[in-house]
């Protein structure tokens, strides 16, 4: 029998070091969220972390965006550039979103770290939004006894 929902405890696993050093960093990230039948879609994505959560910074009426509306959950793959062995996989869910200035603010951030100037491409009309992502599962290399 299952236990009543008020007995349910959510377990928030923390980013663990290699991970915040990774989303701290200029890598690239594959970022997965689930189409409306189910499929995953994946794409590669600039990343940031505020040290407890993955952030990720897109435009609202994008599909990834309509996805995460849908179905918060989401997978987050981080890899190194100099390293295919250095990697780490963050399972979990958006909860919740950061809009307006603050959310155009972060994507000048991103763009300095990747390209070195703030960002250059145009803002739709929407804007931006920032999807913060809590870990309910981290994988490394580390944790998975590989390195």
């Amino acid at each position: 029998m299952a236990a009543p929902a008020a007995l349910v405890k959510l377990v928030i696993m923390p980013l663990d070091d290699d991970t915040v050093r990774h989303a701290k960093a200029p890598t690239l990230a594959t970022v997965v969220t689930l189409m409306p039948d189910g499929q995953p879609q994946a794409l590669l994505t600039w990343i940031d972390t505020d040290g407890e959560n993955i952030l990720v910074n897109t435009e609202p009426q994008r599909q990834r965006s309509r996805n995460i509306r849908r179905d918060p959950r989401v997978t987050v793959l981080l890899h190194s550039s100099g390293n295919p062995w250095d990697w780490s996989e963050v399972r979990g869910r958006v909860v919740s979103t950061i809009t307006g200035q603050q959310a155009r603010d972060h994507i000048d951030e991103l763009s300095r770290k990747y390209v070195g100037r703030d960002y250059a491409s145009p803002i739709g009309p929407d804007g931006r939004v920032v999807y913060v992502i809590q870990p309910d599962k981290v994988n490394t290399p580390k944790s998975l006894g590989l390195g």
